[in-house]
C-alpha cells in the first residue's frame, strides 16, 4: 500500500442538497475528471441558440491547429455572411465584398457573438454553410455528444438543431484541452470591429466572487436564456451549463449557484503525476535491478473535501517483473481508495526502457527466483 496521503478516520462526510434551478436543463461538471457533481435533465435534447457557436470555434479551431487554414487568413465576405441578413439578432457588422481577418472574425464570434461572423467563418473553413454543418456533426459524433444535432453555424431556431446541457459541457471540456489559445477568447471582456465595441455577455466573467474565465451565452425566443461557463479555484476546474433560463440574470444567478456549491464541497486532486516515479520496482533478469514504475499521464479525481485526507493508493503488479522492459509497458495498476473503497483506478507503467542483463545476471536472478520461491 502506497500512502498518498494520512488514512486517519473521520467522520462520514455529510453532503447538502445541490441547488435546484428553474431552467428547463441544467449540469455541473470537473473538467479534469468529467465527473458529473449535480444534474438536471441533462440528457433531454433542448435548442442551444448561441451555445452552438461553441461548436463553430471548436470546428474552426481544429481546422487552424491541423494547418488547413490560419489566424492570419483574410475571409472575403459574401452577400450570405453580411450583417444586414440578421437584423434582429447579435453581430459583428462586418460588410458585405470586404476582408476581414479570422483572428477578427474568431473575436466576433466569441465576444460579440455574432452570427454573420459565423457564417463567415463556416464557408472559409468548408466552402458553404452546409458543407460545415456537416463537419459540426462530425466533430460532435467524435467527441461523443450522442444527443445533438446541428442545422446551422449560428444557433437561430431550426427543428434540426438541438443539444443537451451534458453534450454543451462535454463540448466545452474540448475546447479548453484541445484549444487553449481559442479558449483564451472567451474571457476577453469586449471587443471593437468597425468602429463599433461590444461587450462580452457573459456577465459572470466581471463577478469578483468567482474566477470564470468563459465560456458563452446564448437566448432565442424559441430556447429561452441560456449560459455555459467555466471558473477555477485552485487546481480545480468546474464546468457549468444552464440551458432554457427564464432571463439574463437568472442563467447567472443559476450558473453561479452550481459553481460555488462544488467549489464549497468538493476538490480535485492529483495523487499520481506522469513525471513522478510511485516506486523502485524489483526487476529481475535486466541489466539493473530496480525498475521505476509510474502512471502514463497525471491522475486526477473529484472527491468531497473531507475525503481527501483519506486517499490512499494501492500498487497491484502482473506478477515479477521481467526484464527486457519498454517505456510505457503495462505491468500492472494503481487503485485509488479513500478507506476501503475504490475510487479510481490507473495502469501501472514502466517509466524506462531496461534490456536484459547479461548470461551470467540472468543466471544469477534464476537462482535468487528459486531460492526465494522456497521461503
Amino acid at each position: 500500500m502506497l500512502s498518498v496521503s494520512s488514512t486517519t478516520l473521520a467522520a462520514p462526510a455529510i453532503l447538502p442538497d445541490a441547488p435546484e434551478l428553474a431552467a428547463k436543463g441544467y449540469i455541473l461538471m470537473d473538467f479534469h475528471t468529467g465527473e458529473v457533481l449535480v444534474e438536471h435533465n441533462a440528457d433531454e435534447p433542448l435548442n442551444p441558440a448561441s451555445l452552438t457557436k461553441l461548436m463553430t470555434a471548436y470546428v474552426a479551431g481544429q481546422e487552424v491547429k491541423s494547418g488547413n487554414i490560419s489566424l492570419d487568413d483574410q475571409v472575403q465576405i459574401s452577400e450570405n455572411a453580411w450583417a444586414k441578413k440578421f437584423p434582429d439578432s447579435s453581430k459583428m457588422f462586418i460588410e458585405v465584398d470586404t476582408q476581414v481577418s479570422l483572428q477578427d472574425l474568431y473575436r466576433g464570434l466569441v465576444v460579440q457573438s455574432g452570427n454573420d461572423a459565423s457564417v463567415a467563418i463556416a464557408e472559409h473553413v468548408a466552402g458553404s454553410e452546409a458543407g460545415f454543418v456537416s463537419l459540426m456533426n462530425s466533430w460532435a459524433n467524435k467527441l461523443g455528444m450522442t444527443q445533438s444535432s446541428f442545422a446551422n453555424p449560428h444557433g437561430l431556431d431550426n427543428e434540426a438543431l438541438y443539444s443537451t446541457p451534458r453534450d454543451i459541457a462535454t463540448l466545452g471540456q474540448a475546447i479548453i484541452r484541445d484549444l487553449p489559445e481559442i479558449y483564451s477568447l472567451y474571457s476577453e471582456p469586449s471587443f471593437t470591429f468597425n468602429g463599433i465595441t461590444q461587450y462580452n455577455r457573459n456577465g459572470l466573467l466581471r463577478d469578483r466572487s468567482l474566477n470564470v474565465d468563459g465560456l458563452k451565452t446564448g437566448y432565442t425566443s424559441g430556447a429561452g436564456y441560456s449560459l455555459a461557463t467555466s471558473a477555477t479555484q485552485g487546481d480545480m476546474r468546474l464546468i457549468s451549463v444552464v440551458m432554457g433560463s427564464k432571463s439574463t440574470k437568472s442563467r447567472e444567478s443559476e450558473n453561479k449557484q452550481l459553481l460555488s456549491y462544488g467549489f464549497r464541497f468538493y476538490e480535485t486532486v492529483k495523487p499520481s503525476s506522469a513525471d513522478k516515479p510511485l516506486d523502485n520496482a524489483r526487476l529481475w533478469m535486466g541489466e539493473k535491478d530496480t525498475l521505476d514504475v509510474g502512471v502514463a499521464e497525471d491522475v486526477y479525481i473529484t472527491l468531497l473535501k473531507r475525503e481527501v485526507k483519506n486517499l490512499n493508493a494501492e500498487l497491484q503488479y502482473n506478477g515479477d517483473i521481467k526484464a527486457p522492459i519498454e517505456k510505457g509497458q503495462v505491468i500492472g495498476k494503481v487503485v485509488y481508495l479513500t478507506g476501503e473503497t475504490p475510487v479510481s483506478e490507473a495502469n501501472l507503467v514502466a517509466m524506462e526502457t531496461v534490456n536484459e542483463g547479461s548470461v551470467f545476471k540472468r543466471l544469477i536472478d534464476w537462482f535468487k527466483q528459486m531460492i526465494a520461491s522456497l521461503f
